[in-house]
């Protein structure tokens, strides 16, 4: 006797379903990682998603509450996968190049700084140009010399900004910026929505071959004179490949001595992880 399925559907293809064309794979699931996974599913970005953590429990069931909200999202499938050892040196230990090896870096930094900037001056954070570059960090490098609205530098209207010299201490606002992660969690324990939009952000630039410019952590050796084996963030151009092209920013002598201070504080921390 044919089943339901069978009396209701006519299938005119035999074999497997064609593979997932756009798979996006996020690993942990707790409330960074579930803030990522919930911003992509919102932009629509892939076909297939996939959660992955060491907590099976956990695991299915954020799997199983997505899947039970699957009416409203356009993403069709939404998987579990289990893995025992989640790598900690991703570069050194996948075997990937360099420029298929990206960390989120200075992306969420920068929107924060632009946001922050944006709102003094009574803006749109879209409407007000700034990159924070380095470390995503305590040592994370405001590019004052960059700082622009509609093409106007702010550097030439006061020579100032961003030092010690300057009377309306917009330097303050770099300060909130390193601080506002800290502040967050002191207020609700931690950080994952603006997290979240940050990696769809650079998720859509990439599964869309977008070539988007992005701060984002890469191999930086070689680079304003830096020596050391170190990924921090730089203006990047990021597509389907990953990393195309890194954008050679024009950085005052006191900006690029910031970013070599930044990459040595990395390495002091990265140097002892080399037999990885």
């Amino acid at each position: 006797m044919a089943s339901i399925l069978q009396k209701l559907i006519t299938p005119m293809s035999s074999g497997p379903p064609e593979p997932p064309r756009n798979k996006v794979t996020v690993v942990g699931v707790g409330q960074v990682g579930m803030a990522c996974a919930i911003s992509i599913l919102l932009r629509e970005l892939s076909d297939e998603l996939a959660l992955v953590d060491v907590m099976e429990d956990k695991l299915k069931g954020e799997m199983m509450d997505l899947q039970h909200g699957s009416l409203f999202l356009k993403t069709p499938k939404i998987v579990a996968d289990k893995v025992d050892v989640l790598t900690y040196v991703t570069w050194k230990l996948s075997g990937l190049p360099q420029h298929r090896v990206i960390g989120s870096g200075t992306n969420l930094d920068s929107a924060r700084f632009r946001f922050l900037m944006a709102d003094k001056l009574g803006i749109h954070p879209s409407s007000f140009n700034g990159w924070i570059l380095g470390e995503h960090g305590d040592t994370s490098v405001p590019v004052w010399s960059g700082t622009n609205v509609a093409g106007v530098n702010l550097q030439t209207l006061n020579p100032d900004i961003g030092t010690d010299c300057d009377e309306e201490n917009w330097m303050e606002t770099h300060k909130m910026v390193v601080d506002s992660a800290y502040e967050v969690i002191r207020l609700k324990g931690y950080t994952n929505w603006a997290i979240g939009l940050s990696v769809a952000d650079l998720t859509e630039s990439l599964i869309r071959n977008m070539s988007r410019i992005h701060p984002v952590s890469t191999m930086v050796k070689g680079m304003y004179g830096i020596s050391d084996e170190v990924y921090l963030s730089l203006p990047c151009v990021l597509n389907s490949g990953g990393v195309a092209s890194v954008v050679n920013m024009t950085l005052t002598d006191d900006e690029v001595a910031q970013l070599q201070a930044s990459a040595d504080t990395l390495w002091d921390i990265q140097k002892d992880l080399q037999d990885v």
